[in-house]
């Protein structure tokens, strides 16, 4: 795990915001709304600074200093006027472009993303030279070619390595990636995929965004970058087996979550449906394992639980409707990781790592891996702690 070693405070955040919009409609509650996110602190790649500050061009960017003179010139100003308001406007910086904005954070994703990979071949005892496939995914920073390309480069790997670049996975990506590593090295068990996810998530700050969702946004989103390596190769660091993987995808419901790229940037849009949305995708990840495991109903329970529903109100939902049987404390470490901002397709490998260094598991012990995205989609793993 690679966090943003910048950190960014919520009062911080709080007095930014503040600061450019004071007439907000949610201005008078924002102090409780920042503190009922649970976060106080988060890392992000590059500091706040760099998110809100204005662009290097001036306000007359979007229309040119041609097309403003001669519409003032037409409304009756003289030149001299012209020239005074055309000065004005010039000294008026514009908002960040889409490049502005998004290269350095591109660049602090590549070599997140590079620091992470070499972290994970060192502590599975492996060189870059072992590495049969590679699976990447970077939702906030879009490029082509992309990471996939890029670690190819900088580790570098073989020439006939099978790179899988996902760049939309988000949230999910901890569990799809691994969910597809698993298949992949069920087919040939001596293969070895590295897992790279990097995630630059504040990129979705907007600072001239002025609704309560936005507001919400720039409180939760941390940036991480993450590398995990899997194989069927017998290795003394072995952490978790993979046993099986579940899908579910809600139809219609593609339009509650997303991203969208406008001339300042990519905004990530919330809809208050979405969380109850998810919960859907909770009971049914619960009627799997059910059916799963069917022939031991009132003995079997997981260990742990390594949940990324997108926020503490769902992972709430997932203790009332788990089953009664089930200990409690299932989900600990993953309401622990919300506590420093949501992390997207890195969250999981976050909450394992949170597992794994508390020594909360022991060999034999049964691990859920849970993860839900805009789509609205969801993946879960069930394993064994080894």
């Amino acid at each position: 795990m690679i966090h943003g070693k910048h950190a960014v405070t919520t009062s911080q955040i709080v007095a930014e915001v503040s600061d450019r919009h004071p007439h907000a409609a949610w201005a008078p509650r924002i102090d409780g709304i920042a503190a009922s996110t649970g976060i106080e602190t988060r890392g992000w790649m590059l500091p706040l600074e760099t998110a809100v500050a204005p662009g290097n061009g001036s306000g007359l960017r979007a229309v040119g200093i041609d097309s403003a003179q001669q519409a003032l010139a037409r409304d009756g100003f003289t030149q001299q006027d012209v020239e005074r308001v055309i000065a004005a406007l010039e000294t008026i910086p514009a908002p960040q472009t889409v490049q502005e904005r998004t290269a350095p954070a591109w660049e602090a994703v590549q070599s997140y993303g590079e620091h992470a990979a070499r972290g994970a071949l060192q502590s599975a005892g492996l060189d870059a030279a072992d590495i049969d496939c590679v699976i990447t995914s970077n939702s906030t920073t879009p490029a082509l070619p992309g990471l996939d390309i890029a670690l190819a480069n900088k580790l570098p790997l073989r020439s006939d390595v099978m790179l899988l670049p996902a760049t939309q996975w988000a949230c999910i990506a901890g569990t799809r990636s691994l969910a597809l590593a698993a298949n992949l090295v069920a087919a040939d068990p001596d293969r070895v995929v590295l897992i790279v996810i990097a995630e630059a998530l504040s990129t979705t700050y907007q600072p001239a965004d002025d609704t309560l969702e936005s507001l919400i946004v720039r409180l939760l989103f941390a940036d991480t970058a993450v590398a995990a390596v899997v194989t069927g190769r017998p290795r003394p660091e072995s952490v978790l087996r993979l046993d099986a993987a579940w899908h579910h995808t809600l139809p219609g419901t593609q339009d509650l979550h997303r991203l969208e790229t406008r001339a300042d940037g990519t905004h990530f849009v919330m809809d208050r449906r979405g969380p109850r949305a998810v919960q859907e995708t909770v009971t049914a990840m619960w009627d799997w394992l059910r059916v799963r495991y069917q022939d031991e109903p009132g003995s079997w329970h997981p260990d742990v639980l390594l949940a990324h529903p997108g926020g503490t109100r769902v992972l709430e939902y997932m203790e009332q409707t788990m089953p009664d049987a089930w200990p409690s404390g299932l989900l600990d470490y993953s309401r622990d990781s919300y506590t420093s901002g949501n992390r997207g397709g890195a969250a999981v490998f976050d909450i394992l790592r949170r597992a794994h260094d508390a020594g909360r598991l022991k060999p034999g012990d049964r691990a859920v891996l849970y993860a839900a995205a805009p789509g609205l989609t969801a993946t879960a793993l069930e394993g064994e702690w080894l």
